[in-house]
């Protein structure tokens, strides 16, 4: 049997290609009427409509923005932050566009699989906590496809949606400092860890996660020596719960604790309150992000609009020649419950 293909579908319509072509992908270009009898005609032939493939091969364009992320894809799905962020993003492209999540894996030596972008069939691409200059964005420019990330770079021609994450740590640092705290323990999550990792001491305290290697930053030069950093996993609440597990192992307890993120801190708050701990009376705990779970466990954190920033990712991602091209996102502390007074000595 013949293929059915859209000139088949024309020559039975009575109407050139093109017209077919804009009942699926241009329908306002035609009349409620003749759409709806070129969609009649191509059911009743068998045909489901353009190719994909030779669309793009014609066009340019695949009709997708790719998001990458380091971690595994459920976080996409899983991590509170994340989850408002794609629905920003989604509001802004949802309606012409579809979303591809790419996930960037460690090759056998230990290095990012480039191979993932090599592949993609995307128009745009957005890194998410990758620094600007990271080789993955190379590749995708070498492509032509536009790049947005979440990490300023100072060039004119750079597309980013960014807050300052190394003023929020020290807006953090400021907070503790002025409430006397000087034993601060931050927990951060652990790159590529297994889920149920134990806690490990990082000395000195470093990570290469761009956001929150900057957060790290700026509590360091508020608070001086006076941090300890460990990790315990992925960026969850379990995490933040087996840290609570350690820290109520240890002979003194620190006067603060701060996760890098909120699900973090707020699994570690949830472990000390569980255990019998005064929060903030024994210990402070703080976070960052302002998630939606924060606020009613009272949390010291600072808020960004997270939804707000994934919306001009969208956009930036939708329309690469659209301006603004570097937006700098507002942040500020929200001081809460969990936060006070370090206790004596």
């Amino acid at each position: 049997m013949p293929r059915v293909t859209l000139k088949t579908v024309a020559a039975e319509v009575g109407v050139s290609p093109a017209t077919v072509s804009n009942a699926y992908n241009r329908p306002d270009q035609l009349s409620a009427e003749l759409r709806s009898r070129i969609l009649a005609v191509a059911a009743e032939l068998g045909f489901t409509g353009p190719d994909a493939a030779g669309r793009a091969l014609r066009t340019g364009r695949s009709g997708a923005v790719g998001v990458l992320l380091t971690g595994h894809l459920s976080y996409a799905f899983s991590d509170p932050y994340a989850v408002g962020l794609f629905a920003g993003l989604a509001s802004a492209v949802e309606r012409t566009t579809s979303i591809v999540l790419l996930p960037l894996p460690l090759d056998e030596h230990g290095e990012p699989d480039l191979s993932v972008v090599r592949r993609a069939n995307i128009d745009a691409l957005a890194l998410l906590s990758l620094p600007a200059t990271h080789p993955v964005a190379d590749l995708a420019r070498a492509r032509g496809i536009s790049v947005v990330t979440t990490d300023p770079l100072d060039d004119p021609d750079a597309s980013w949606v960014a807050i300052d994450d190394r003023r929020t740590g020290v807006l953090v640092g400021e907070h503790l400092a002025a409430l006397g705290h000087g034993d601060v323990l931050v927990v951060a999550p652990a790159e590529d860890a297994p889920a149920g990792s134990a806690v490990q001491v990082v000395d000195p305290p470093r990570i290469a996660i761009v956001d929150y290697s900057s957060r790290l930053s700026g509590l360091s030069d508020t608070l001086g020596g006076r941090i300890t950093m460990v990790t315990a996993g992925q960026n969850d609440f379990a995490s933040g719960q087996r840290v609570a597990e350690w820290v109520l192992e240890r002979e003194v307890l620190p006067t603060a604790v701060v996760g890098l993120s909120d699900v973090l801190a707020l699994g570690v708050l949830e472990g000390l309150l569980a255990a019998g701990v005064d929060v903030p009376g024994q210990v402070s705990v703080c976070g960052f992000d302002d998630i939606p779970a924060a606020a009613p466990r009272g949390l010291t954190t600072v808020r960004q609009p997270i939804t707000e920033r994934g919306h001009e990712i969208g956009r930036m991602l939708l329309d690469p020649d659209q301006g603004p091209r570097q937006v700098m996102m507002p942040i500020e502390l929200v001081e809460r419950r969990t936060s006070g007074p370090a206790r004596p000595a």
